[in-house]
């Protein structure tokens, strides 16, 4: 077996577990030492970003890692290789400015790539100069991102995202050696807004052991607590539910515990924050906040027991 060549002995083994037959086997892949580039997550976490109601339990389990992909074959975290974009399909920026694809350019009379996208264009289809529009969709990326560096498991971005690029709404772009699928190096304001906000959700994972667990939360243990728009329980089955809140414990005394929210729905929540006593709650991320203040590494005191969340967007809170 592969993963037991000696020559591949000290190398991470990444499998993309489906094949052009549609043989479909993400959580079934044979061995341990593979990592599975996980589509449930994409297709969970693409569908729930857009705004899609009844896909909290879904959604919890693939932030949580996909523990019933993996756990029965005696895998962990680490196995589900998390991602929104790759390198077939919509870029980030793409997949909040398209509701469909754009690939007259490769010649084939826009019928080649994926007609399932599960994406939405936040209001114009395409390039606009709507200041609104512009606004949400950089929100909404901010939000892909924000989910992806919380989930357990491991990360991948597609190149580019850090910056937006885009691809003209083209979702299959192996053919084109041009602007269409090359990277702008001449980032404008708001792609290095976007490069800032990534690098400093990366330093947020980084400091947090909690977000890079070797295994499994156990609910009954308090690693883990979900709750809906209150402080109870998520209602999982609701079909309307787009709300989302959760608090992570610290793996040791000294690593401050992670509240956040998740506001898919197209209004405003005032959400309740749990006891963070004897510490405060500071916030470290608001996606729906204009940069520099979309991220604040040394926190902002929140003031109060609740918090406002405006539409579409994620906040993440600390214990300091």
């Amino acid at each position: 077996m592969i993963e037991f060549a000696e020559p591949l002995a000290d190398t991470r083994l990444i499998a993309e577990a489906w094949d052009a037959s549609g043989y479909y086997q993400v959580g079934n892949w044979p061995g341990f030492r593979w990592a599975e580039w996980n589509g449930r997550y994409l297709d969970a976490l693409r569908r729930f970003l857009r705004g899609e109601g009844g896909l909290l339990g879904e959604v919890a389990t693939r932030i949580a890692g996909s523990s019933d992909l993996y756990a029965l074959a005696g895998k962990g975290p680490g196995n589900s290789i998390n991602f929104v974009t790759c390198h077939d399909g919509f870029t980030l920026w793409d997949l909040v400015s398209y509701d469909s694809k754009h690939n007259e350019a490769n010649g084939e009379h826009n019928r080649d790539g994926r007609d399932d996208n599960f994406s939405w264009n936040s209001g114009v289809e395409g390039e606009t100069d709507d200041p609104a529009v512009l606004q949400l969709r950089t929100q909404r990326a901010r939000n892909a991102l924000a989910l992806l560096m919380l989930s357990q498991g491991v990360p991948m971005l597609l190149a580019g995202d850090e910056v937006l690029r885009s691809q003209g709404g083209n979702n299959n772009a192996y053919c084109q050696d041009n602007d269409i699928s090359w990277l702008d190096w001449s980032f404008s304001p708001g792609a290095r807004q976007m490069l800032r906000f990534t690098r400093e959700l990366i330093a947020l994972r980084k400091r947090h052991p909690s977000l890079r667990r070797e295994r499994f939360f156990n609910p009954d243990d308090g690693e883990i607590r979900w709750y809906g728009e209150t402080l109870d329980p998520p209602n999982w089955q609701h079909p309307d539910a787009r709300v989302l809140c959760f608090t992570v414990a610290g793996l040791a005394p000294s690593e401050p515990a992670l509240h956040v929210m998740i506001n898919m729905a197209a209004t405003m929540r005032a959400l309740p924050l749990p006891p963070a006593l004897p510490r405060e709650w500071r916030r470290v991320v608001d996606t729906t906040l204009t940069a520099p203040d979309d991220v604040s590494p040394n926190g902002v005191p929140v003031l109060g027991a609740q918090y406002r969340l405006a539409a579409h967007g994620v906040a993440i809170f600390e214990a300091r």
